[in-house]
């Protein structure tokens, strides 16, 4: 039989997924990967070269979805703010996913590409601070980083709705 290599991979990708989404690095177990893709737990290693290996794999994808998903505005930031949240309510192994490789890794970028983009999103801001659409209260950098931590309000308190982000976003910048 011949294997489709890139549908094996996505069928491993699917099931780490919910695998690291719901225990972690150090919990998840490449035997249940394995399994729920219906594969050999060997391809994880041929294609990925280690459960870590596929972890960062996993995030890279996610956070390139949202990176896509939601490009920054930065002349309407509560609104850049609510399409993030809506976007993490929709996709909430994301924020788990940040959160496991943030106990890992600390602050550390998965790549060099979000990394780039992060960079990119800063400049953005930084731009619009200095044609006098933004406030200088805050570097850009520590702008942008209230925003999307405003942003992922639903993952740590039950209360958090995404007219709640935009209003404290709003605020913020006001």
């Amino acid at each position: 039989m011949v294997r489709d290599r890139e549908a094996t991979k996505a069928k491993l990708l699917e099931a780490a997924l919910t695998e690291f989404a719901t225990h972690g690095i150090a919990g998840a177990r490449v035997d249940r990967i394995a399994a729920e893709a219906g594969c050999n737990k060997a391809m994880i290693y041929a294609y990925f070269g280690s459960k870590e290996g596929l972890f960062d794999e996993v995030l890279k994808i996610q956070l390139a979805q949202v990176i896509e998903a939601v490009p920054i505005t930065p002349d309407d930031l509560p609104g850049y703010a609510g399409r993030l949240f809506d976007t993490y309510q929709r996709q909430p192994e994301l924020l788990r996913l940040a959160g496991y490789h943030r106990l890992e890794n600390g602050f550390e970028a998965t790549n060099k590409a979000e990394a780039d983009h992060h960079a990119e999103k800063i400049a953005a801001v930084a731009e619009a601070q200095r044609e006098g659409l933004l406030t200088t209260d805050f570097e850009a950098e520590e702008l942008l980083d209230l925003v999307v931590h405003l942003s992922i309000l639903a993952f740590s308190t039950p209360v958090a709705t995404r007219e709640l982000v935009v209003k404290a976003v709003t605020r913020l910048l006001s």
